[in-house]
């Protein structure tokens, strides 16, 4: 029986994999799952494009310059100071200013802003009449709060946002597209088991979703790591985590993919209207960490921001609401909540098959 069970369920992901996707209605999802890979591609191209800016800058420069040459010029001094230091910068600019002094006489202040690049930062000098009024030391963003950015965009777009939809369109529409489409009882009145059916479409759903936000997550991961030099991505790479992180940010997205779809393919059997259950799942979720530890443990998020391989941490003077939203105060192993995501959808998936079992159809209330 149980071979037979297997050919069923292979056979009705075959029929299912092609409308799952390519349907119309879930074209959204695409776009809804690339959102960030387009943020990242165009952070990467905005740094590749600074990068070649500043290295053609520093190759303008009349002596080879340092993070601490740069560091070291400050208020008060004297443009011949700066010269001395420096060389005559590769890019300059100035212009007249009329002022008046506290006497009401009139004066024409000289205004002058040197540009210099060491190839990798940047220093504008602001000068006023000869002598340094300003500077500003423009520093490359650090590999470390790069990562926390890309764990920011997972947490709190990826998995609360864009999984949690993209698992709605998916798993909700397998039995309320076919009850929509009127063609439900065409699977009704095949000789398979109506739970067997249910498994099978959760199947198909669930590859759907995995390879397009796993595929959408490895491909973000690609495009932040082309902003970075090569030494710097080896370094990160295998040495600083970089393939570890790359693996929990997959496994959380097949996890998450594997808790949203049960959640929706149950709501999709008991709900006609999916907004109302969806809206519910998803205050639900937001509201995880205000609620008492027990009550946390019945949630998806729970146990998926356990698994975020990167903390994000907290500035001072963050409101205690949205510190409450960015800290994990009570995290569970990782084994644990792997198997608390599992459990928890076949705890679902058993509820289901029992209402799948029982399901009438009336197209006329549709």
């Amino acid at each position: 029986m149980t071979r037979t069970w297997l050919r069923q369920i292979s056979a009705v992901i075959r029929l299912e994999w092609k409308k799952t996707f390519f349907a119309k209605r879930g074209l959204w999802i695409y776009l809804l799952a690339l959102m960030p890979l387009a943020l990242f591609l165009a952070h990467a191209v905005s740094v590749q494009y600074r990068k070649g800016a500043l290295e053609g800058l520093a190759r303008g420069n009349q002596k080879s310059l340092t993070a601490q040459d740069l560091a070291s010029i400050s208020k008060g001094m004297s443009r011949q100071e700066v010269i001395e230091r420096l060389g005559k910068p590769p890019s300059a600019h100035s212009w007249d200013e009329p002022r008046q002094d506290e006497s009401g006489q009139s004066h024409v202040v000289v205004n002058e802003v040197y540009h210099y690049s060491d190839g990798v930062d940047d220093l504008h000098v602001k000068f006023e009449d000869g002598t340094v009024t300003g500077t500003s030391l423009g520093q490359n963003e650090s590999l470390g709060e790069d990562t926390v950015v890309f764990a920011g965009v997972f947490q709190f777009f990826y998995l609360r946002l864009a999984i949690f939809f993209g698992c709605l369109g998916i798993f909700m529409n397998l039995f309320r597209g076919e009850l929509l489409d009127k063609s439900l009882h065409f699977y009704f009145l095949a000789p398979i088991r109506r739970d067997v059916l249910m498994i099978a479409k959760y199947c198909a759903g669930l590859l759907a979703a995995t390879v397009i936000f796993v595929t959408s997550e490895a491909l973000q991961f690609m495009a932040f790591c082309w902003s970075f030099d090569s030494q710097a991505l080896a370094s990160y790479l295998y040495h600083g985590h970089g393939l570890a992180h790359l693996a929990a940010y997959l496994g959380i997205t097949a996890l998450a993919c594997l808790g949203y779809g049960s959640l929706f393919l149950a709501a999709g059997l008991w709900f006609r209207n999916p907004i109302l259950p969806a809206a519910v799942i998803l205050i639900w979720e937001a509201l995880n960490p205000f609620l008492p530890s027990v009550l946390q443990k019945i949630s998806v998020i729970y146990y998926l921001k356990s698994l975020c391989p990167v903390e994000i941490p907290t500035a001072p003077g963050t409101p205690a609401i949205f510190a409450m939203l960015i800290s994990n105060p009570d995290p569970i192993a990782a084994p644990v909540a792997i198997l608390g995501v599992i459990l928890v959808s076949i705890a679902i998936l058993a509820l289901s098959s029992r209402r799948v079992r029982r399901m009438e159809i009336n197209y006329t209330t549709e």
